[in-house]
């Protein structure tokens, strides 16, 4: 067997282990590639002088403001109906907005050719908003000549095809929400002493436009310098073996607020709540790798160092990329899964939906989401994310003089811990403080002690770490929750207490005690101690 990989009904058997997922909604079937395909103005322009179409003018002519818009005379379809019509077979069939299109005769004179067929079946509105050129009232005309019916939009679900984000999924309202677009959102502190976080409470981090896949087109392409090239569909990847790992994800910038408020730094001004843990299910990437030939002893005589993911997120110029060193991903105790289940359900959208690489221990940025290629090369990705971002410079390196050609990327990610509960300025009316926390460490580095203080850090107490399994050495991929209780103090009453809290891992690495000499310009690996200030009021006061 592959080391620890947790079953899911074992794992789903234990004591107090939160496995039930909270679901999202079904992922829509609309196509949303990372090209520029379709319905171009000057293809209609070709098309219409071509065929010489002559409908007659309505008396409210189309314009591009009301193209798509619904039309009570016409049939409505659901998006599944339309995902059907994806061939010349079946006819062609797409959307646009509230409207839906019979394409298939424009389809046979597109001097783009086949082309237009990778928008067949699903939305237009993602390519459109993208580029300008189509939003003329020539064009809308064109398109609503082949008008057939009405689209049934999601309850409550408006689609403005200038925003390139319409899109994306609709999310829990506990999230701390960071930024909408793109959308970046915190976990709930509520949630982050449990060991599972539910799906639908995980933290978000997203660069881009969430992609909208369609699971029966999704094609992973697999490659390597000097090695051949396949293409693997969703179900091919599922006829691998299978395994199931729980591990944490956490973004670089966690924590970043802290370094902000030594020093202004760039980023999403995250808390504690960058963070969570999940069971991962899907085949290993060694497995995958092994289907194009790739072994331990062709890295070194080919000097292939790296292996790069790319995902289907992308702006109008590029997909969002990043790598890992090959020897995490060809290590079997290195468990890189490509994951197409969290916490025993389908990956959600805002997650990865269909595939997601999981690195156990490493840096979210590196845990690509959406996954539409992996390469092996000889060089790290050069893809912004990797060249030009997450890294960790020096307090005196500042945006005046950074090049970031000469930092490393991050890769695993040091030990941290944070206080969940109780939160700043909470007033505590009881005779114990019970704190409760979590922590975590890179490189697959459990945890092995957990110290609390009340007065500064002059003397600690030991939590007690309610993580529900034992992990074996360097592969301790979640997180530990932990939970202390101690006693009110005659000292105490009347004043605001400072609780901190600081981590020790199996390297017997801890935190530093301030964050002034971790301050970097991007406000990355922040891992001071975590301090929360609580009230203890005098006895008997209201």
């Amino acid at each position: 067997m592959w080391g620890r990989c947790i079953g899911r009904a074992k794992l789903g058997a234990r004591r107090n282990l939160q496995t039930k997922a909270i679901p999202l909604r079904s992922a829509q079937r609309s196509l949303m590639l990372p090209v520029v395909v379709g319905l171009t103005g000057a293809s209609l322009v070709y098309w219409w002088n071509k065929e010489r179409v002559t409908a007659e003018e309505p008396a409210n002519p189309i314009t591009a403001v009301t193209a798509g818009a619904f039309k009570d005379t016409l049939p409505t379809y659901t998006q599944d109906d339309v995902a059907k019509h994806r061939s010349l077979q079946d006819r062609i069939w797409v959307t646009y907005r509230e409207g839906v299109y019979d394409i298939t005769d424009f389809v046979e004179s597109h001097p783009g050719g086949a082309r237009i067929l990778l928008a067949a079946g699903g939305a237009i509105d993602p390519f459109w908003s993208l580029y300008g050129q189509h939003k003329t009232d020539e064009v809308a005309h064109i398109l609503e000549s082949m008008r057939i019916g009405n689209l049934k939009l999601e309850a409550g679900k408006v689609i403005d095809d200038s925003d390139p984000y319409a899109h994306d999924p609709s999310r829990h309202p506990s999230l701390l929400v960071r930024t909408n677009k793109p959308f970046n959102a915190e976990a709930p502190n509520v949630i982050l002493n449990e060991y599972i976080t539910p799906n639908d409470l995980f933290y978000v981090r997203n660069h881009l436009p969430v992609p909208d896949v369609d699971p029966k087109e999704y094609v992973l392409e697999v490659s390597g310098e000097g090695l051949p090239t396949i293409k693997l569909t969703l179900e091919d990847l599922k006829k691998l073996p299978q395994y199931t790992v729980a591990a944490t994800i956490q973004c670089a910038g966690q924590r970043r607020n802290e370094l902000k408020a030594i020093k202004p730094v760039r980023g999403l001004d995250w808390d504690i709540g960058a963070i969570s843990n999940a069971t991962w299910t899907g085949c290993r990437l060694a497995d995958v790798l092994e289907l194009i030939g790739l072994d331990h002893k062709q890295t070194k005589a080919q000097g292939l160092r790296h292996v790069c993911f790319e995902g289907l997120d992308r702006d109008s110029e590029k997909n969002y990329s990043a790598s890992i060193p090959i020897e995490k991903a060809l290590d079997e105790r290195g468990d890189v899964l490509l994951a197409w289940d969290m916490n025993g359900v389908e990956i959600p959208r805002d997650h990865g939906f269909p595939i997601r690489a999981v690195v156990p221990g490493v840096v979210g940025a590196r845990n690509v989401k959406w996954l539409g290629k992996v390469h092996v090369t000889k060089d790290e990705s050069f893809g912004h994310w990797q060249r030009n971002d997450y890294k960790g410079f020096g307090p005196n390196i500042d945006w005046d003089n950074v090049d970031f050609h000469l930092g490393k990327s991050i890769q695993e990610l040091p030990v941290t811990s944070a206080i969940t509960e109780p939160v700043e300025g909470q007033r505590i009316d009881t005779e114990e403080i019970v704190a409760k926390g979590f922590a975590w460490s890179g490189g697959g580095r459990d945890i092995y002690r957990v110290d609390v203080s009340t007065d500064g850090g002059k003397t600690w107490t030991q939590a007690e770490i309610t993580k529900p399994q034992e992990e074996e050495y360097n592969r301790a991929w979640s997180w530990s929750p932990w939970t202390v209780t101690i006693p009110v103090t005659k000292e105490m009453e009347g004043q605001k207490v400072e609780l901190c809290v600081k981590a020790v891992n199996s390297a017997y690495d801890s935190q530093p005690e301030k964050p002034d000499a971790l301050w970097n310009l991007r406000g990355v690996l922040s891992n001071a101690w975590h301090r929360v200030n609580v009230v203890i009021p005098k006895e008997g006061e209201e």
